[in-house]
């Protein structure tokens, strides 16, 4: 029997997946950043969630569920930051968060997964567009 040295293809085709999912895990490490530095630019009275607690994400399975309460706390914690300061209400970001929750939840799913997938994707990347913007909103005022 040969050695796995013999299949250089094969031994890098492994090399890739594993780097295709470090690089993965450092974009939504990114990702988690930004959801926990928004929730540190709100004051700690306004908070509905402590901004660590974002990191749960990271759950296989757990984080299905838990991504649903992140959103909803991020955007009562937003909403209660912006009424305090006087600053013009808006939706913070909570349809497309509710959206890319359902999607990616349904993404589990055989052949419909792909397309809710993809979907869900989309709708992450502009969660996390718009959490990054209100984390500048906050730290200007």
């Amino acid at each position: 029997m040969h050695s796995p040295l013999f299949y250089p293809s094969l031994f890098a085709g492994n090399i890739w997946g594993i780097l295709g999912l470090l690089v993965g895990l450092v974009i939504y490490i990114l990702y988690l950043i930004t959801l926990m530095k928004t929730l540190q630019a709100v004051s700690p009275s306004a908070r509905r969630l402590e901004p660590g607690l974002v990191f749960l994400l990271l759950i296989p399975l757990f984080n299905l569920v838990w991504n649903f309460f992140v959103v909803i706390k991020i955007r009562d914690s937003l909403k209660t930051e912006f009424a305090s300061r006087n600053l013009p209400s808006e939706g913070f970001g909570f349809g497309v968060g509710m959206a890319m929750s359902v999607l990616v939840a349904l993404s589990l799913i055989p052949v419909v997964g792909l397309l809710t997938g993809l979907a869900g994707f989309i709708c992450w990347i502009l969660y996390w567009i718009q959490m990054s913007g209100y984390r500048q909103r906050l730290s200007q005022h």
